[in-house]
C-alpha cells in the first residue's frame, strides 16, 4: 500500500517518526506522499522527505491557513518547483468554505494560480474541498490539467465523484469510512470505479473509528484498506495492489 495523503512532517511526529514509519512499514505501507500546507513549512516538508526514500513531498497553499497566505508567495511556489524536481505535486491545496466568513475571493484566486502552475509543470494537484465540489467541478471543466489529480477525504455525493473521475481525479478514501454513521460515504464507496480509489490516513488527523482523540498514523491504512475492501466485497489483497498502482500512477512514483 501506499499513504496517498499524511503529513509527516508535522512536528507531533519529531519526536518518533521513525519508529512511526517502521510501524507503517511493518503494517505494508511502501511509501507516503507528504502534502504541503504553507510557505512557511515548505522548507520542513522537503527536508523530512529527504531524510526517508519512501517519502514523497508535494508542495501548496492549504485553504485552510488562508490567513497565513499572501498572492505573492505564488511567485515563490513557482521558484520552489523550478528548484525542486522531487515534488510530485501541487498540494493540499483547494477551497473550505467550512466557515461562513472565509474570504472566498482570496481562495479561489490562490486555488485558480496553483491550477495553472499546474498545467504548466505538468503536476497533478491534492485537493482539499469543504462545500465547494460543485463550483470547483465547474472550474477543473474549465481547464485541462493533463496529469489530474486526487479529491483529499472525499465526502461528496456519487455523481460528484463521478464527475470528478471523467475529469482524471481520483478520491482519496481514509479514516472517515470506518465510522459506522457515514453511511453516505460508505455508499459511495461500494459503487466507485476500483480505479479510482486512493487510500489515505490524513495523519496525525482523521483518526479512525476506536481511535478518537489519538494521533492518526499510516500504520492503520490497513485498518481503511480491510473496510473499503470489505464494503465491496473484495480482497484486501487485490484492493491494496489497485490502489498501491493507481497512486504510482498519479504521482509517478518510482
Amino acid at each position: 500500500m501506499i499513504d496517498a495523503h499524511c503529513h509527516l512532517d508535522f512536528p507531533v511526529f519529531d519526536a518518533d517518526r521513525s519508529a512511526m514509519l517502521e510501524r507503517a512499514r511493518q503494517a505494508g505501507v511502501k511509501g507516503f506522499v507528504v502534502p504541503g500546507v504553507t510557505q512557511s513549512t515548505w522548507a520542513r516538508t522537503l527536508s523530512v522527505c529527504q531524510s526517508y526514500p519512501d517519502l514523497f513531498p508535494c508542495l501548496g497553499l492549504h485553504p485552510y491557513f488562508l490567513e497565513e497566505h499572501s498572492v505573492a508567495q505564488l511567485a515563490l511556489l513557482e521558484n520552489m518547483l523550478k528548484a525542486h524536481p522531487e515534488v510530485v505535486a501541487i498540494g493540499e491545496i483547494g477551497v473550505d468554505f467550512w466557515a461562513s466568513n472565509a474570504n472566498s475571493d482570496l481562495q479561489w484566486h490562490l486555488l485558480d494560480a496553483q491550477l495553472l502552475l499546474a498545467q504548466q509543470y505538468r503536476l497533478p494537484v491534492v485537493l482539499h474541498v469543504r462545500k465547494g465540489h460543485d463550483q470547483v467541478l465547474k472550474r477543473l471543466r474549465q481547464r485541462s490539467l493533463p496529469c489530474g489529480g486526487l479529491i483529499h477525504a472525499f465526502s461528496g455525493s456519487l455523481q460528484q465523484a463521478q464527475a470528478y473521475w471523467s475529469l482524471g481525479f481520483h478520491l482519496g478514501i481514509g479514516g472517515a469510512v470506518t465510522y459506522d454513521r457515514a453511511q453516505k460515504l460508505r455508499r459511495v464507496v461500494q459503487q466507485l470505479p476500483l480505479e479510482s480509489i486512493l487510500l489515505e490516513t490524513d495523519s496525525p488527523d482523521m483518526p479512525l473509528s476506536g481511535y478518537q482523540g489519538q494521533r492518526n498514523e499510516p500504520a492503520r491504512l490497513a485498518l481503511v484498506l480491510s473496510v473499503v475492501a470489505q464494503l465491496r466485497g473484495m480482497q484486501p489483497h487485490d484492493l491494496a495492489l489497485s490502489s498501491e498502482a493507481m497512486t504510482r500512477q498519479l504521482f509517478q512514483l518510482p
